[in-house]
């Protein structure tokens, strides 16, 4: 009789500690954001209008901006080249812009230099990732792995790795590890250097798996049939249900809390891994949300559709 009296008073005490967090504050750029990276204090935010706008975390003001010259549409009008992939390593901006005749194209920024990599290769590449100060990995729509060494100028592989078009796509921490997921809701975890798949996950997610977020062998996704998948280093995997399209996913550094995109709001939901509970949720976004990504156990940083992007204290 008392466990009975007990247990609706311990959910009301647990519901009554979550609550609603506000923006710490937010960073207005020149276009529609689609990725964003942190590097050396500064954030390189993508836009839609061919500007890559650089902003000091701590002052939050705009410091430089990455600008790519329009390009000419069939009728000879001149429209922003969008960026939409953004990466950093010593110095060096990486970035992914649409191109001529569907096709995409990959720059290098190092220092007052800009020049395009690859040029004469024909590739729709979604995301492009810095290995290390050579090597860059992308991932195509078609899901395509492709290791170049942008010193040598030179393809180290091209490898097909599913028939389902390309999701999600991120790097671990130590850049040796490539997550890939599909539309079929499948996530492949990849060896960097070699484009072997070694684990296949696809027990959570019944189809396409928007984005990705992984840490320490512990992988969260953002699945398009309203679940986030959830598979720990350790133990089963599972899924938490959503009442809406989940976009986005994020993992905290030690993969002990994770967040999604919930509810046609635009909320983000915070969550223990280990309980499953559901905690604070982080209220502002007025559109989809694409990526959130952790600095610290405490500071996140969000963006999606819209012109700002998003900077959230848990304290």
């Amino acid at each position: 009789m008392i466990i009975k009296i007990l247990m609706p008073l311990l959910i009301i005490v647990t519901l009554s500690i979550s609550r609603d967090i506000s923006p710490l504050f937010r960073l207005s750029t020149s276009g529609l954001v689609s990725d964003f990276v942190v590097d050396s204090g500064k954030i390189y935010i993508a836009t839609n209008q061919g500007s890559i706008d650089i902003f000091d975390f701590s002052t939050q003001k705009i410091v430089d901006r990455i600008l790519l010259e329009p390009t000419r549409t069939m009728r000879g009008e001149l429209v922003p080249r969008a960026i939409y992939s953004v990466d950093r390593l010593q110095g060096k901006t990486l970035f992914v812009s649409s191109g001529s005749e569907g096709y995409r194209d990959l720059w290098l920024k190092d220092g007052l230099e800009l020049k395009k990599l690859m040029a004469r290769e024909k590739i729709v590449a979604k995301k492009a990732r810095f290995v290390d100060d050579d090597q860059i990995v992308l991932g195509t729509f078609g899901s395509d792995a492709i290791l170049y060494d942008q010193s040598e100028g030179y393809t180290l592989y091209h490898e097909h790795l599913s028939q389902s078009a390309l999701g999600g796509m991120i790097l671990s921490d130590d850049k040796k590890t490539m997550v890939m997921a599909d539309e079929s809701g499948a996530v492949r975890i990849v060896d960097v250097a070699t484009s072997e798949v070694k684990e296949i996950h696809s027990s959570q997610n019944l189809d396409n798996v928007y984005r990705v977020a992984y840490r320490d062998g512990t992988l969260l996704t953002a699945g398009q049939d309203r679940r986030v998948g959830v598979y720990p280093r350790v133990g089963e995997a599972y899924h938490i249900r959503s009442d809406f399209l989940v976009y986005a996913v994020g993992l905290s550094p030690s993969a002990k809390v994770g967040v999604y995109s919930s509810g046609v709001e635009h909320h983000l939901q915070l969550f223990d891994l280990s309980t499953k509970a559901l905690g604070d949720r982080l209220i502002g976004h007025r559109s989809v949300v694409n990526k959130i990504e952790f600095l610290s156990e405490k500071i996140l940083i969000s963006a999606g559709e819209e012109r700002d992007v998003y900077v959230w204290s848990l304290e």
